[in-house]
């Protein structure tokens, strides 16, 4: 396995609050990553920081060999790192597919039939493809945030980083969209989830990172962090979801 992603002492501050602390982290290609923790323990800026949505401070982040800091490295990660958020973030104006071939022409080139072929491939995939042509305010919610995972995957991502992607959904469109990306798990794509959906993560993670209070207090395979985590947080945040 080749290394995808390292951060290295990488910190990150909002005036006052230390939101990531000196954190130190690597991923293998095709590694599923699901990274979870209380609220405010710095869990999505991680994720933001690694495309550069939220530049850090100090430290390093290399994703496949590039240091995003640098500006080179800055356009790499927007162009090779996928981001799917809690609030799909599609251009309400735009046809589903309009959302989806906006970035492939414009970033990478491609002709307006390469990248609606492109598209409307991944929008089957995700079981959308029929409402190609509707605006994201005709869908359901389960139905926007497949059309958004479709959109990150026509760049041909190397990495998709997922921010709590299921917690603005009702809970019955919640499966439809964790069916999706278990699917993506399973072809190999290299995946970093922020997540409180803990089957999930017991099905999918090759690792659990459990974060608090900005930082990395654990990790491990999910059947040792689910069955004997080894910090009293950890053992705590846990009994709090299972109740």
């Amino acid at each position: 396995m080749s290394e995808m992603i390292l951060l290295h002492h990488v910190n990150k501050r909002y005036g006052d609050f230390h939101v990531l602390q000196d954190i130190d982290m690597t991923v293998q290609a095709g590694e599923k990553i699901v990274i979870c923790g209380p609220s405010g323990s710095g869990k999505s800026t991680l994720i933001r920081c690694i495309n550069r949505l939220a530049p850090h401070d100090s430290g390093t982040i290399i994703v496949e060999g590039q240091d995003i800091s640098k500006s080179q490295g800055s356009q790499f990660a927007r162009r090779e790192v996928g981001m799917v958020f809690q609030n799909f973030n599609l251009f309400p104006h735009l046809s589903v597919l309009d959302n989806c071939t906006l970035a492939p022409m414009k970033v990478r080139g491609l002709s307006r039939d390469a990248a609606e072929a492109l598209a409307q491939g991944y929008l089957n995939r995700v079981h959308i493809g029929a409402h190609a042509h509707k605006k994201p305010c005709q869908l359901s919610g389960g139905q926007q945030q497949r059309v958004a995972i479709a959109r990150a995957l026509c760049m041909s991502p190397k990495v998709m980083l997922f921010d709590e992607p299921t917690s603005a959904l009702d809970p019955e469109m919640v499966g439809e969209v964790l069916e999706v990306m278990t699917g993506l798990a399973k072809d190999g794509m290299t995946m970093l989830c922020v997540t409180h959906e803990m089957d999930f993560a017991r099905k999918v993670a090759d690792r659990v990172v459990f974060m608090d209070a900005g930082r990395i207090v654990e990790t491990a395979a999910p059947k040792t962090f689910f069955e004997a985590p080894q910090s009293p947080r950890a053992r705590a945040f846990l009994a709090q979801i299972h109740h």
